[in-house]
């Protein structure tokens, strides 16, 4: 968008005559789209859709992450205006990114709400199209990756968390937070020897095979052993990023519904996202952002950078397959 186009009150949101392109707009002002994108249900020729999620029904402690797709939105707006520092590409110029905006659900209708998100996220994928998912609680990104492995098969997924989120729970029909990657795996839809988990910091007693890299290794082995580490383990295959906000320490993103102390600090989660650069990414969500809990707005803020460089490692992947 041209500065002209700012003095002729022109809202790219709803405005945008292609779906690529920055935005010179007011950050304080205009429709909060993720990065000041185009809402739209149009899926035709589209690279990037991202999507909000806003449920918080599987919680086992605070709700507010309801609020955190709009929360996360109105974050980014102070993001599109330049290319991304450090990456060396341009993800809003090279890709067709749109906001989908968010799943409707029936908030009283609880037990429909898991395939009414396979489906939403089926219908990107099937158009051709990548997610990036904005949450919600964790609970989300289960039925998120059904849709991944039925395109996909068996995912890789790089999972930041301060909880493994892999307590048994084999009852299929139960919707809770803390068990949807137990799930994933019993049900196939996660390798979990090509997946990873890092910034662990609560209590696990099987990890189901899933490779571990806890909070106070990655203090103390750094950035450029973790990738190291990570990147081994995926290799080539296809990586579904879920990025839990409670992976950094309270003291980066308070706004959250069970924080833990001792995580990951806001430049650490960045530098070894940036450094992921090259895994085969092709898709990926962050979650548990709860603004209620945060007055200050930078968990919201964290989690919209790191939707950011999800959508740039989504771009390092595809210029390179």
């Amino acid at each position: 968008m041209a500065l002209e186009d700012a003095k002729n009150e022109v809202d790219t949101a709803f405005t945008r005559k292609s779906p690529r392109g920055y935005a010179f707009e007011n950050a304080f002002a205009g429709a909060t789209s993720f990065l000041r994108r185009t809402y739209t249900k149009d899926l035709t020729g589209v690279d990037v859709a991202v999507t909000g999620v806003p449920f918080d029904q599987a919680v086992t402690h605070r709700t507010g992450t309801r609020f955190g797709p709009r929360a996360i939105r109105e974050a980014s707006s102070l993001q599109p205006y330049d290319p991304p520092q450090g990456w060396g590409t341009d993800p809003l110029e090279d890709l067709a990114v749109i906001d989908y905006g968010d799943l409707a659900f029936d908030y009283a209708k609880v037990a429909d709400f898991p395939d009414r998100l396979t489906d939403h996220i089926r219908t990107i994928l099937n158009a051709g199209a990548a997610s990036i998912t904005l949450g919600g609680d964790h609970f989300i990104t289960w039925p998120i990756l059904k849709a991944y492995a039925e395109k996909f098969g068996p995912m890789s997924v790089i999972h930041f968390d301060a909880h493994s989120d892999l307590w048994a729970d084999d009852d299929l029909t139960r919707i809770d937070h803390g068990t949807m990657m137990y799930k994933a795996v019993k049900t196939g839809l996660v390798d979990p020897k090509r997946s990873v988990q890092i910034g662990i910091r609560t209590f696990c007693d099987d990890y189901l095979g899933m490779n571990v890299i806890d909070a106070r290794e990655c203090h103390e082995i750094g950035v450029a052993r973790i990738v190291e580490k990570v990147k081994a383990i995926v290799g080539d295959h296809p990586v579904y990023l879920t990025f839990d906000i409670d992976a950094l320490d309270p003291a980066f993103a308070p706004g959250t519904g069970t924080p833990v102390w001792g995580g990951l600090a806001s430049w650490q989660a960045a530098a070894i996202l940036r450094d992921l650069a090259g895994v085969n990414l092709v898709g990926g969500d962050v979650v548990e952002v709860s603004p209620p809990y945060d007055t200050t707005g930078a968990t919201a803020i964290a989690g919209a950078h790191v939707a950011y460089e999800i959508l740039c490692l989504h771009h390092w992947a595809k210029t390179r397959r």
